[in-house]
């Protein structure tokens, strides 16, 4: 197995666990009055199914390769708003924390996919 192989199997594993572990708590907290619990229910359940798909493309990213753009764009979806808030004084430190893990996990996955040839 090639070193780039490794390496995007390494992230993709990594972030989908990373993930889960992350995520799964939150489906037990309970929700503020007045919040809308499907709007967060289903951020929850679309971000847990994430973690299915990296944890499928680090399986054989090799012949994953091709949606590791959406990967990227997974992450940056919350990455880039959450921080932007936070940089306008509008949200807390640990959502901001977590966002910028999420940055993190986006360059990443744009380096595995950059260093992975395509098939």
């Amino acid at each position: 197995m090639a070193d780039s192989e490794r390496f995007a199997r390494w992230v993709f594993r990594g972030a989908a666990v990373y993930g889960a572990i992350v995520l799964t708590p939150l489906l037990y907290q309970p929700t503020p009055a007045g919040a809308r619990v499907e709007i967060k229910l289903g951020f929850i359940g679309l971000a847990l199914v994430f973690q299915g798909v990296f944890w499928i493309i680090g399986g054989d990213p090799r012949r994953y390769r091709a949606l590791m753009p959406m990967a990227v764009l997974e992450k940056l979806v919350f990455a880039i708003p959450a921080l932007t808030l936070f940089a306008l004084g509008r949200l807390d430190g640990a959502v901001a924390g977590f966002a910028a893990i999420d940055a993190i996990l986006a360059g990443l996955f744009l380096i595995a996919w950059r260093r992975l040839p395509a098939a």
